[in-house]
């Protein structure tokens, strides 16, 4: 059975996002270590949700309630969020409806911005990860492949992409109502990793052109050369920063890299200029866990963005592309749970007509035995058996689409004694998987 304990800004606070966003790569593996009948974990921590998905051993009674409590515990572990805290800030999906959720979050249905495509990779990655720590299942494996496939299929047959926008690309939008002339601000970007590169490559459309960055990880002059900006020194920082006229932070770290402390305007600052409507300065705090200490709010001529803030204006969803794209997440997600379905009761099959074929090559021996030299009896019995074995195996596949493949199984034991060998666990590889 597939479970999916999820917390996103749909029913948590940011804050507390924020704290679950600081989750350890070792959560998955304390939950899969927490009972024996959880079979992988997969987790997924952005900057607007964590989501752990989880495949749990169907018989065990309650297996349900055991998952979602093996996954508070190890939050609570790694975190210091109590389950008391994270209590009405979390739904539980499970059966057939996990896999129509990841779909849709892999789109980027769920998201702040419906449509925004960096959720993809962080799906991606996120499996990725478990695959490492070795934490996957094969039912979780085909899961995360199928939302990738499904994620594709809506972006190419779909025009949610085209209707959603990125947070980047909506931070900046809401940034256009206080800044005159692009071209003429002074930028400061700390961070290097992907949201960087598409923060600057958005701030470049826009035409902001005198742009530096910093690093707290000491990143910027690779990431300056690469990109063909100015990188600043850490002994620099703070009198970039109290220079800069637009701020935006977009890195991975813990703390806040911004605090009031950096933005004390250095004499000669107000003689500049710095043309942001009645703000001297505007900060974009695009960071979970936030980057920017939110006193800075407080300081006087200076704005604070935050993707608190950025959500709230998130813009209308365009119905259309939308309704589309969530027509192709459940077809992908009936499908995936028909061919899963016709997984689970492969065992069964094959464990009948293993029996049946092994009647049949008894009754040829006998045949051959008798005097069958031209074989018409052989052929007249596989035809025979071909035709018995189709009713029953296609009313298996009937069963296990309506979610009674054990019916199936309880009937060959009861009329044949046949107990069905379950296949060894084993990855699936990317390409290979076909299921």
């Amino acid at each position: 059975m597939l479970l999916c304990v999820t917390a996103s800004h749909k029913t948590a606070s940011f804050e507390l996002l924020e704290r679950l966003s600081r989750t350890p790569d070792d959560v998955a593996s304390t939950v899969v270590d927490a009972a024996s009948c959880v079979q992988g974990a997969v987790v997924l921590a952005t900057c607007n949700r964590f989501e752990a998905y989880v495949e749990m051993d169907e018989p065990v009674t309650a297996a349900g309630a055991i998952g979602v409590e093996a996954v508070l515990e190890a939050v609570e572990s790694a975190t210091g969020i109590s389950t008391a805290e994270l209590d009405g800030a979390y739904e539980v999906h499970s059966g057939r409806r996990v896999a129509e959720h990841l779909f849709s979050v892999a789109s980027g249905l769920e998201s702040v911005v419906s449509g925004e495509g960096e959720i993809a990779g962080q799906v991606r990655r996120a499996l990725k990860a478990a695959r490492k720590e070795g934490t996957t299942s094969p039912e979780l494996e085909r899961l995360f492949q199928r939302a990738s496939q499904a994620q594709r299929k809506v972006k190419n047959v779909t025009a949610l992409g085209r209707a959603g926008r990125s947070l980047v690309r909506l931070a900046l939008e809401l940034a256009d109502s206080r800044i005159a002339d692009w071209s003429a601000e002074r930028v400061l970007l700390v961070g290097t990793g992907a949201y960087a590169a598409v923060t600057l490559a958005t701030l470049r459309e826009r035409g902001a052109v005198d742009i530096s960055v910093y690093s707290p990880s000491g990143r910027a002059e690779k990431f300056a050369a690469k990109h063909g900006i100015r990188p600043v020194a850490a002994a620099d920082y703070a009198r970039t920063a109290g220079h800069s006229s637009l701020l935006i932070t977009c890195t991975t770290a813990t703390e806040p890299v911004l605090t009031p402390a950096h933005l004390q305007a250095p004499a000669g600052l107000a003689a500049a200029g710095c043309p942001v409507g009645s703000h001297s300065q505007l900060v974009i705090d695009l960071g979970m866990p936030r980057n920017v200490d939110p006193a800075v709010a407080s300081l006087e001529g200076v704005a604070l963005l935050d993707l608190e803030t950025i959500s709230l204006h998130a813009p209308l969803e365009e119905l259309q592309a939308t309704d589309a794209a969530r027509t192709v997440v459940r077809e992908a997600a009936d499908t995936f749970h028909v061919v899963g379905s016709r997984q689970s009761v492969t065992p069964s099959v094959i464990a009948l007509r293993s029996h049946i074929f092994a009647l049949l090559d008894s009754e040829i021996e006998r045949a051959r035995a008798r005097g069958d030299e031209d074989g018409k009896v052989e052929q007249a019995l596989r035809h025979l058996t071909g035709v018995l074995l189709h009713t029953p195996t296609a009313r298996a596949h009937e069963l296990a689409a309506s979610g009674r493949a054990d019916d199936f199984a309880a009937a060959l034991a009861t009329l044949y004694g046949i107990e069905p060998v379950q296949p060894a666990q084993s990855s699936f590889d990317d390409d290979a998987a076909t299921a």
